[in-house]
């Protein structure tokens, strides 16, 4: 396995490091300001900004594999830049390549008709709406997704929508004119067969944006996690993907690189982290010493290094089996990221935290904010136990006869 940059990963790599330290770190502090200043749930001109500078310097829709609509970047390919973009919390938006956008995105290139490609694909390749992803449900454990009993039924040649989702990332966004919902179609079908993923936009009757769910307190607002009612809403038939009782068969395509997308931004996450432990420890003094020199301090240092190190190397494995042997066949590796990249930048942020004493806990350091949203990763894309489930029954697997 070569994990070397090509000359074209090489250059895109140094474009967006370069495009990150003039305009995206600098902005930082702007766009909280800019959300604190005016309607908290609308778009702020700083970040508008950004994905227009993004655009003009051809940094723009990366994530995109196997697509001539993307920069016609491998798994592999990507995994460094969304690393980079990780390290800021209004990067990937900046570079249309955001969640839950790209893995939407992705679903129709690999699943949508012409024309649901005509009416949503384009606009959101464009930066110019945004979508969602209804999946969990607050009435059943949603890390069981045969669980979920918002429905679908047909009625000639409309569904019929009901149900309550939330946790659905982005639907605050008055951009947001898209959800992508997972529900019952056919509930005496077998298990993985029941359900079904529909276009349902956003404006529709009957769809209710309930209230934006604070994360540790945080609202994330302009983009939100919202509690999202669909009563009786009315859709065209055509508007299933893929086919009835397929919503699994996609679920299973669109969560192997969106999970991966957000464990290469963990590793960036935990590299800013890292950052800011080495600048804090060398710049305070207690005792009579560098904070650098104190108790155990150049330890955590040391296993920050080397835990990052770790989990970008499993990271970059995953990738390349994603490449060559297919979502399928990497699984484990898969679920094997997903349980360690979130779980690494949590050691390094709170080591971080801790070098910074109460400014780590403040909001004059990004470290809390960090450390709420990876927390909250280590559920987002299905809790650890499950993706662990799959590794053990993945290495038992191994010892049982083939029936």
């Amino acid at each position: 396995m070569d994990f070397g940059y090509s000359p074209k990963v090489q250059d895109l790599r140094e474009r967006v490091d370069a495009f990150m330290q003039e305009y995206v770190f600098p902005a930082e502090p702007v766009f909280f300001q800019q959300v604190a200043d005016g309607d908290r749930w609308q778009p702020t001109a700083i970040v508008e900004e950004l994905k227009q500078k993004a655009r003009d310097a051809g940094l723009w829709n990366l994530f995109l594999p196997e697509s001539e609509l993307g920069a016609g970047l491998t798994n592999l390919e990507y995994a460094p830049l969304a690393e980079l973009m990780g390290r800021s919390f209004i990067a990937s938006e900046a570079f249309n390549c955001s969640a839950p956008d790209t893995g939407n995105m992705e679903v129709l290139v690999r699943y949508g008709s012409e024309e649901h490609k005509k009416q949503w694909l384009e606009p959101l390749l464009n930066g110019e709406i945004r979508s969602c992803f209804g999946m969990t449900e607050p009435g059943v454990a949603s890390s069981d997704a045969t669980n979920m009993q918002a429905n679908a039924r047909r009625e000639g040649d409309e569904w019929v929508i009901n149900g309550r989702k939330w946790w659905t990332s982005g639907a605050c966004d008055p951009r947001c004119k898209l959800m992508i919902f997972m529900g019952l179609t056919n509930p005496d079908g077998p298990r993985h067969q029941q359900h079904s993923m529909i276009l349902v936009p956003m404006d529709a009757p009957g769809v209710k944006v309930v209230r934006p769910l604070p994360v540790f307190g945080y609202d994330d607002a302009p983009h939100g996690h919202a509690e999202v009612i669909l009563e009786n809403v009315r859709v065209p038939y055509s508007n299933v993907l893929l086919g009835e009782g397929r919503g699994f068969e996609i679920a299973q395509g669109r969560l192997g690189p969106g999970r991966i997308h957000h464990c290469m931004r963990s590793i960036g996450c935990a590299e800013r982290a890292l950052d800011l432990m080495c600048k804090r420890s060398l710049s305070r003094e207690a005792f009579g010493k560098k904070l650098a020199q104190l108790g155990g301090n150049i330890d955590h240092i040391a296993n920050s290094r080397i835990e990052i190190n770790q989990a970008r190397l499993l990271t970059l494995n995953a990738a390349y089996m994603m490449d060559t042997a297919g979502n399928k066949v990497a699984k484990s590796e898969i679920a094997q990221i997903k349980v360690v990249a979130p779980n690494v930048a949590l050691q390094v942020i709170d080591r971080a935290i801790q070098i910074h004493g109460g400014a780590g806990v403040s909001e004059d350091f990004p470290l809390a904010y960090m450390y709420a949203m990876q927390r909250t990763l280590r559920l987002a894309d299905g809790p650890d136990e499950v993706h662990r489930g799959t590794i053990g029954k993945h290495e038992l697997g191994k010892y049982m006869p083939k029936r």
